[in-house]
């Protein structure tokens, strides 16, 4: 689908919005001398001892005339040294001098002041919000890291609600659910919140980058039986393992609290999941169609049994 104009103006107000908050628009960053990007280029330069100049020019996309023009101002303030690369003399390289390093601990000192003060302006309850949504932008037009891990945590105030929107939110996006399925979850999620058994019954969150990826929750069905349920993973994490590891964390613990099967209930719509399951070890046990959520489904029983294989 095209990009719309309305979708470009958002995020150019956005961008000028932002852009007004945080400062830049003036003619020296942070009441210094230097722009946005100078103020850049002596971050990375403080990241490091010694800089191949093709090594920051490629890394921060800048254009080999413009960077040069740059590091020659640096030069003769007396913030840097170019010289030639002892290994290999065609290649430059650039080292902050301790002026330079001053310049460069007053900027991120300001820096940090300025990001301290705007936060300020948000309530304190709103800060996560607000910084889950940059950390959205930022992976949203950057990509994930390539090798994230995945942390598996207790559910924190907050995430028992987070489940109950994010059900509703994506079913009704990927599949066209109604209201009458976050319904159901609010009540499955209100009924654990309210009277489980830590013991036998547990939540998990899991998140990749310190963001919320992914849910599960293990309830006791019967005696023996251990019952899965609201297995969600998020879009932006979907493929990178995190189904697999919330269900294994499930089996994992069921078996642990004694339990000697598992079962869930699932639609054959959700293939991704089904897949997910079958991979664990579950076996589809019953289907029945049902007219539930605003459309025609087939519900499906899966079960496998949690007890050791016999030598």
């Amino acid at each position: 689908m095209p990009v719309t104009t309305d979708e470009i103006a958002a995020v150019r107000s956005f961008n000028r919005c932002y852009t007004q908050i945080i400062g830049v628009l003036g003619e020296g960053l942070l009441h210094t001398p230097y722009s946005l990007t100078e103020a850049r280029v002596l971050f990375e330069l403080g990241r490091r001892e010694i800089t191949q100049v093709a090594e920051l020019r490629r890394d921060l996309g800048l254009d080999p005339g413009y960077l040069s023009r740059m590091l020659a101002r640096f030069e003769s303030d007396g913030l840097i040294v170019r010289e030639r690369a002892p290994e290999d003399a065609r290649r430059q390289v650039v080292r902050l001098t301790p002026a330079g390093r001053r310049v460069r601990e007053t900027l991120d000192g300001r820096a940090r002041e300025d990001v301290g003060a705007l936060l300020e302006r948000v309530p304190e309850g709103e800060r996560p919000r607000l910084l889950e949504a940059m950390r959205t932008v930022q992976r949203l037009l950057t990509g994930p890291a390539p090798r994230s891990s995945i942390v598996l945590r207790e559910p924190r105030p907050g995430d028992l609600g987070w489940m109950v929107e994010r059900n509703g939110a994506l079913y009704a996006a990927e599949h066209g659910w109604d209201h009458t399925y976050e319904a159901l979850v609010a009540r499955i999620v209100a009924d654990f919140a309210a009277d489980h058994d830590p013991r036998r019954e547990r939540v998990w969150i899991a998140e990749l980058d310190g963001e919320r990826a992914g849910a599960v929750m293990c309830v006791r069905r019967e005696e023996t039986v251990a019952q899965l349920r609201l297995l969600l993973v998020e879009p932006f994490a979907r493929g990178r393992g995190v189904g697999t590891r919330l269900v294994e964390e499930c089996l994992r613990f069921a078996a642990e609290a004694g339990y000697t099967e598992m079962m869930l209930w699932t639609n054959d719509c959700l293939t991704a999941a089904r897949r997910i399951y079958e991979r664990a070890g579950f076996e589809l046990e019953s289907e029945e169609p049902h007219h539930s959520f605003g459309q025609d489904l087939v519900g499906q029983y899966w079960r496998r049994s949690l007890r050791a294989p016999a030598p």
